[in-house]
């Protein structure tokens, strides 16, 4: 029998080892598609949820080094809340209201999550309420990032006042 160079493989007396190999390959492809078909989607829901995870990971860790940007920011957590979260198209929003109770007009920089009813975080983003004058409120409105599917809280994880 003569060596296959490329598979390291005998071939048979009159056979070719290359067919014989996408043979072999199509026929371990085709039961993996079987016996997997079950588990495929369960599969497809795990790699998309990683996926989702690791986005939301992203964009929070964005959100905080835009927070920690602010230079000479006072936390201002306290004086700034959210209303309640509903659908704005196909995104979440929330309207965030910056309380100002210095005796200077105020910007505010926000970092609102949005959080399933279980508490799980499904996204972050970073909302400017610019102008606030003394003693006086004003709102902004913060919306996700990407749909989000469920019944959503908005939250203030921090909030400076510059």
């Amino acid at each position: 029998m003569a060596p296959c160079p490329r598979a390291g493989l005998r071939a048979r007396p009159g056979g070719r080892p290359r067919a014989r190999l996408r043979r072999t390959a199509g026929a371990v492809l085709l039961a993996l598609a079987v016996t997997g078909a079950a588990t495929g989607c369960d599969a497809a829901k795990e790699a998309a949820g990683d996926l989702v995870s690791s986005a939301t990971a992203a964009v929070s860790s964005a959100a905080r080094q835009k927070m920690d940007e602010i230079k000479d920011g006072a936390n201002a957590t306290g004086d700034v809340s959210a209303g309640a979260a509903s659908a704005d198209g196909d995104r979440t929003a929330a309207t965030i209201t910056a309380a100002n109770p210095g005796a200077a007009t105020a910007d505010y920089t926000v970092m609102v999550v949005f959080r399933d009813d279980g508490g799980n975080l499904l996204d972050t983003v970073v909302l400017n309420i610019g102008s606030v004058p003394a003693r006086a409120s004003k709102s902004g409105t913060a919306r996700s990032n990407r749909t989000l599917e469920g019944p959503t809280t908005a939250e203030i994880a921090r909030a400076l006042r510059h």
